[in-house]
Order: structure tokens, then C-alpha cells, then sequence
């Protein structure tokens, strides 16, 4: 089995289920994600303070990487967090769930991340990044992917060019896949120049929603997830109730969602992820690697926050380990 290391932001998720007119009435964009400073971060608080509030460890790669453990996979986590009670809170949640954790010390307080779900299941982030912005250039080596075969970044980081350029391009020189979620279209259009450079460069793999992937391409997602493979090794492109396009080369599948009440769609981009990757560390071909990730997503969406029971993480491995033909009986075409 492969080992998988990812490197993202450090982020305690604070969930909150709140209604289209909060939204309207802070000017943020459904479905956005916002960059915040620790004041606006309060005030977003304060408004919420008597809605009932779930706290877990977040931030998109370390979803990732924590499902990928939750799976049986072996898997680390690279973040920076500060000498406080989140800090505290979100190593320990890692942990315990089975990830090691090569977290770096922060004289700043440790990030989070306010997640306002509206009815539809829809969330919008406003992400105070604290502690986990202050990952630098200087704190990534070549020692740091010796023993790993995978590394997974989140797109997120692309707010620091200089960051995740060494990141890719030292992972890359250590042989290791390298595997890249684009996280939220407005970082996407922020950051196109340079992010068509890096996938050139660095990428293997690349995971996108509808959304991102036409932030990206300007085009519908059939045709999106051909021009991104041309691009990388492998390409995923993401479309909710309608499932997912792999393409890898001239291999293409369209895999069928599975049937699921969405109550919050907040982690399903990174469990998918999550799935795909663990299968790629057993060597599955892709199909059966977007199944998994697909069958992750689908479980996700069903409950508040990111972290599935252990009985839902026994029925995801069991039905990994059957013969790839269990699609035609769980996804819809």
C-alpha cells in the first residue's frame, strides 16, 4: 500500500446552518470561499451565537487525509498550528483518527473556519487562516516527502505562489504522484495564469467541481475534463447529483451518483478525493477509484460536518474490498 502526505491549511471548522437572507445580509457569495481577518471572524460569530454549532478538524486536505485513514489507508498531514486550545483540539481530532501529524509551531493563533450551510446544503466559507498562513517555503524540504508515494495539496494554498510551487516542484524531484484539488472556482479565476503553469509543471491529478472546472476552462464538464487531462495524467471533474467524469488519456468514464439526502455538502469534494486516492494507493484501475470516491461523497452529504460514523466508514471498506461490479448496484447512470 502507498502512503499518502498531504499539506494544507490547518483550519478547525465551525459549522453553522443559517438561512439565504444571512447570507444576502453579510454580502458573501453561496458557494464562495472568503478570506477573513480575526474581527470579521467574531462578528460572524456573534451574529450566530445562540445557533447550535459543531466544531471538527477541517481544512480541504486534511479532510482528505483524514478519510483516507478512516479507510485503512496510511497517511500523514503537514499543517502549522498555534500554541492554543484549537491547536490543541484540532491535532488531537487528527490523531485519534489515525493520521500522523508532522504539524510545525506558530507564534499565531491557530486558524478556523466559519461554515454558513444554507437550506439546500449549499456552504460558504469564511476562513480566518491564522496559524495555518503561516506555513512558508522555508518549512518544506526535500527530508519532508522521503517514505511517501503520494502527495495531495488543496487548492487553497494557492494563495501563496511561493509555497506551493516548492511544494510540487520538491515532490516531484522526490518521485512522488502528486495530486491537486482546485478547492473553490473564485481561487480558481483568481489564480488561472499560474495555475495552468503549475499543472503543466507538477501535476498528476487533478480534482474539480463544475464550478472550478469552468472557472478554469470556460467549458461545460465533458469537455472540461478533456482538456484538463491533456494537462495531467489523470482528470476528475465533479458534477453533484450527476456524478463525476474521470479521464485519464483516452479512458473515459462518466460514474453515476449514489442516492443520498443532502442535509450539508461540505467535505463531499474531499472525501471524493479521499476515495479516489486510497484506491490509487491499492492500485485500483480509476473506475473503481471514482466508485470508492463517489460512494465517500455520497455518505458525506447525509450528515452535518465531515466526520462519518464508524459503522458508515465499516460499510465504505467493506463494500471497497468487493469485486468492482458493485456499481451497477449502487450508482445511477
Amino acid at each position: 500500500m502507498k502512503k499518502v502526505l498531504g499539506l494544507g491549511n490547518a483550519l478547525t471548522d465551525i459549522l453553522l446552518q443559517v438561512s439565504e437572507r444571512d447570507l444576502a445580509e453579510l454580502a458573501l457569495p453561496k458557494g464562495s470561499m472568503n478570506l477573513i481577518d480575526i474581527k470579521t471572524a467574531m462578528e460572524i460569530q456573534n451574529r450566530f451565537i445562540s445557533v447550535r454549532k459543531t466544531m471538527v478538524a477541517g481544512g480541504s486536505a486534511s479532510n482528505t487525509i483524514a478519510a483516507i485513514a478512516a479507510l485503512g489507508g496510511k497517511a500523514a498531514f503537514i499543517g502549522k498550528l498555534g500554541n492554543d486550545e484549537v491547536g490543541e483540539f484540532y491535532r488531537n481530532d487528527l490523531e485519534k483518527n489515525g493520521v500522523q501529524t508532522l504539524i510545525l509551531p506558530s507564534t499565531l493563533m491557530s486558524g478556523c473556519c466559519t461554515v454558513l450551510i444554507t437550506p439546500d446544503g449549499e456552504r460558504t466559507f469564511c476562513t480566518y487562516l491564522g496559524a495555518s498562513a503561516d506555513l512558508e517555503p522555508s518549512d518544506i524540504h526535500h527530508e519532508t516527502f522521503v517514505g511517501y508515494d503520494i502527495f495531495h495539496i488543496e487548492g487553497y494554498m494557492l494563495q501563496n505562489h511561493a509555497l506551493i510551487e516548492k511544494a510540487l516542484r520538491l515532490a516531484k524531484e522526490m518521485g512522488l504522484y502528486v495530486s491537486l484539488d482546485l478547492a473553490s472556482y473564485n481561487v480558481v479565476a483568481e489564480n488561472h495564469d499560474f495555475l495552468s503553469d503549475l499543472i503543466e509543471k507538477y501535476v498528476d491529478i487533478v480534482f474539480a467541481n463544475e464550478d472550478e472546472s469552468y472557472a478554469y476552462t470556460h467549458l461545460p464538464p465533458r469537455e472540461s475534463v478533456a482538456k484538463i487531462s491533456k494537462q495531467c495524467d489523470i482528470a476528475i471533474v465533479k458534477v453533484g447529483k450527476k456524478g463525476s467524469y474521470v479521464q485519464r488519456g483516452d479512458e473515459v468514464y462518466h460514474i453515476g451518483a449514489i442516492t443520498s439526502k443532502c442535509l450539508d455538502s461540505t467535505g463531499a469534494g474531499d472525501l471524493y478525493a479521499a476515495g479516489f486516492l486510497h484506491g490509487l494507493s491499492e492500485s485500483f484501475d480509476i473506475r473503481r477509484c471514482a466508485e470508492i470516491g463517489t460512494l465517500a461523497a455520497g455518505r458525506v452529504v447525509e450528515i452535518v460536518g465531515t466526520k462519518l460514523p464508524n459503522e458508515t466508514w465499516d460499510e465504505i471498506r467493506r463494500l471497497t474490498a468487493l469485486y468492482r461490479g458493485f456499481s451497477s448496484l449502487l450508482f445511477s447512470e
